[in-house]
């Protein structure tokens, strides 16, 4: 493990708050959770979480700000800091679980004042420590010191040491009891860099199924977390590995032995190459152009077929149909379907660009977030023969063109048609893009110019003044 990290955030000030006014009530207080891993791990944690034996009912008295928004659970969000915004920590009570009969949430709690049968009922063992923050621990010290003031009541830390996820007790229970968790532990194990220990993995392959289950709005959440956290690679190696790809995501599984022309795909089948694209998405990339480096070529495997060569006819046609129907069932919003889906549609245009006329290509420009479409063929090149020539001719076109250039004001409208003597009608919408199209290449500048070439090209549509 790493040297531990000081935390300097308001998060961490707030939560040492809450526990010193817990402890000072005569209840058990301690961080417990990710922010305990994390810090170890020499990581700042993204929030802290309190775990408590004082009741749900004795923090939303002793905190004059509190949402009771998971009390039934045994959870309370506790808010401080009005001026400089509202810092929230979640405040949990021991307890142990009931039967969890959806499969994600248990039917009923019970409080408990053991702290070790809290973390018996948690998911993995990195994730079941607590640490006492007042108990003389240097923060500034690094592991060493933050390791003596750690209750560790399941291996937590010698697994932290050895890189394994391990779940807590058995594995098949916990996993059985909250489906999702077999996704967050490929994640965990792909952002740390950790190996799944071996019943844990198991136990996974042999309930992958269940996943099926788990609301596809949360299982959206776990695999855009798995694209973007800068592990994305070994994040999808690990659930192919668990049989959790073809239950969540068989539109990509079916990837798998799908053969290339090698004078194009040397690297081999479309799942290799995708894995390398995923390879390449750095960590806090936009979820849009992660989805859309998954899926850029999943019409691949239902439009395979053999000729003179290896071809695909169509594959980006039917690529965007399976991406819409992904995207609706993982119920993106229409702004993330629309991008994802213009990724999986123009990825192969960097192609033809050399040749496009120069108002095709500053049409081709004005697709939205084109940075990312820069940013996907790049990957796509990268994962392939490695030829970037396009993408270069693309990229400097793209940074040497002004935005006036390339969204520049209109000539003339429609009221300037009405004026030169033309019926309104579906042959505006004709006129007024060969105008742009000539403006876009340089070949008028003008109002005149404008009405001169409608004029020129459109003489039957004109009734005259």
């Amino acid at each position: 493990m790493e040297a531990a990290m000081l935390p300097t955030t308001r998060q961490f000030d707030e939560a040492l708050r809450i526990v010193g006014k817990l402890r000072a009530a005569g209840f058990e207080a301690y961080l417990a959770g990710g922010c305990v891993r994390d810090l170890l791990l020499g990581r700042e944690p993204m929030d802290y979480d309190v775990a408590t034996s004082a009741t749900p009912d004795v923090v939303l008295r002793l905190f004059p700000v509190t949402f009771a928004v998971g009390a039934h659970f045994g959870v309370v969000l506790v808010a401080h800091g009005v001026e400089e915004g509202y810092v929230q920590t979640e405040v949990a009570t021991f307890r142990s679980d009931g039967a969890y009969s959806d499969g994600r949430h248990p039917d009923a709690v019970h409080y408990t004042s053991s702290a070790k049968e809290d973390v018996r009922r948690r998911d993995f063992t990195i994730n079941g420590l607590l640490l006492d923050p007042l108990q003389g621990a240097d923060f500034s010290k690094g592991g060493s010191s933050l390791r003596a003031a750690v209750i560790d009541h399941v291996g937590g830390l010698a697994d932290l040491e050895a890189g394994v996820i391990r779940a807590i007790g058995k594995a098949e229970l916990r996993f059985e009891e909250d489906h999702l968790r077999m996704l967050r532990g490929v994640r965990f194990a792909a952002r740390f860099g950790f190996e799944l220990e071996a019943a844990t993995a198991a136990a996974m392959r042999s309930l992958a199924a269940k996943t099926r289950s788990v609301s596809r709005e949360r299982v959206r959440d776990e695999l855009t977390k798995m694209l973007t956290e800068g592990h994305a690679r070994r994040a999808f190696e690990l659930l192919d590995e668990t049989g959790q790809l073809a239950e969540v995501l068989p539109e990509v599984e079916q990837m798998k032995g799908v053969e290339q022309p090698p004078q194009f795909h040397p690297e081999g089948d479309v799942w290799t190459h995708t894995l390398l694209l995923l390879g390449q998405l750095e960590a806090g990339c936009p979820l849009t152009l992660a989805w859309g480096a998954l899926l850029h070529d999943v019409g691949k495997p239902a439009t395979f077929r053999r000729a003179e060569r290896i071809r695909f006819d169509g594959h980006v046609e039917v690529g965007v149909a399976m991406g819409a129907e992904i995207c609706r069932r993982f119920r993106f919003s229409n702004d993330e379907t629309r991008q994802i889906l213009s990724l999986i549609e123009n990825h192969m245009r960097f192609v033809d660009a050399p040749r496009m006329k120069a108002s095709t290509l500053k049409r081709f420009f004005r697709l939205e977030k084109f940075s990312e479409h820069l940013a996907l063929h790049r990957m796509d090149c990268l994962a392939a023969a490695g030829d970037l020539e396009n993408w270069r001719f693309v990229r400097e076109r793209y940074e040497s063109i002004p935005e006036e250039a390339v969204r520049p004001t209109p000539l003339i409208t429609g009221r300037e048609l009405i004026a030169a003597g033309y019926k309104p009608g579906a042959g505006f919408k004709e006129m007024l893009r060969a105008v742009e199209d000539a403006q876009l290449e340089g070949l008028i500048g003008t109002a005149e110019e404008a009405l001169k070439l409608v004029q020129a090209r459109f003489p039957s549509l004109s009734q005259g003044l």
